[in-house]
């Protein structure tokens, strides 16, 4: 890890922990670096990171501004797993199976996830709670030839670390599509949604490096919770 990359961990940590108030400034770019011996640079490159997930407010003349910290940026084009972007932020989150099954692909599910018929897939609804507050419900179909081994302690954790790291997968690419739709009951149960009627869907057809779709997941978002973020270039 790089001192810029450590220097934004430390900062994260301490804002978190709330070492600094919600509306306080940072020290000074010159007092981070004295403090923590590193460059003016490192100290610029690690605030820009702090800034970029929502921490922070850099007010020309003033300084780096603590802000409160009222939704999550979930980034659209990085394929980043739920526990990932967790762990990024250092947020405080537990993850409850609600169903964990093993089934057939019928024609409706087919036309749905792309799996084909008659394709066994596993069936797993998770239940996200972020700072004890129901958040995000899960929902994902995972291709058992190409997926073995699962079960519910895993789907607890982290499902692409096990992947990765246990089945030696290459995740490397999705198609996604995000729409408002009705909440259904089903959110309005494990969501907690009170007198909402929508929240952002997230539909994800995940695919390993050799073209094969393993998984196919909807990820249904409180409204007031995330935004969803991206940076657009400009090509000509």
């Amino acid at each position: 890890m790089k001192k810029y990359q450590q220097l934004f961990k430390t900062i994260q940590e301490e804002i978190l922990s709330e070492k600094y108030q919600v509306g306080d400034y940072l020290p000074s770019e010159h007092e981070l670096s004295q403090t923590y011996q590193v460059s003016r640079s490192t100290v610029r490159k690690a605030l820009a990171l702090v800034e970029k997930i929502g921490l922070i407010e850099k007010i020309q003349g003033q300084g780096s501004k603590i802000l409160k910290r009222e939704q999550i940026d979930f980034p659209v084009s990085r394929l980043t797993s739920y526990r990932e972007l967790i762990e990024q932020l250092g947020l405080p989150s537990t993850t409850k199976v609600i169903r964990f099954e093993l089934l057939t692909v019928d024609q409706r599910l087919a036309r749905i996830t792309g799996f084909a018929p008659y394709r066994l897939v596993w069936r797993i609804i998770r239940q996200r709670l972020v700072d004890h507050t129901a958040s995000v419900l899960d929902i994902d179909y995972i291709d058992k030839e190409l997926v073995t081994g699962l079960n519910r302690e895993i789907a607890e954790q982290s499902i692409y670390a096990y992947l990765e790291n246990d089945l030696g997968l290459d995740i490397t690419y999705a198609r996604k599509e995000i729409t408002i739709d009705h909440a259904t009951d089903r959110d309005k149960i494990f969501l907690q949604l009170g007198n909402d009627q929508h929240v952002v869907s997230v539909k994800s057809q995940v695919y390993l490096a050799d073209g094969q779709q393993f998984q196919y997941t909807e990820s249904r978002h409180k409204l007031e919770k995330f935004r969803f973020v991206d940076f657009a270039h400009r090509h000509k």
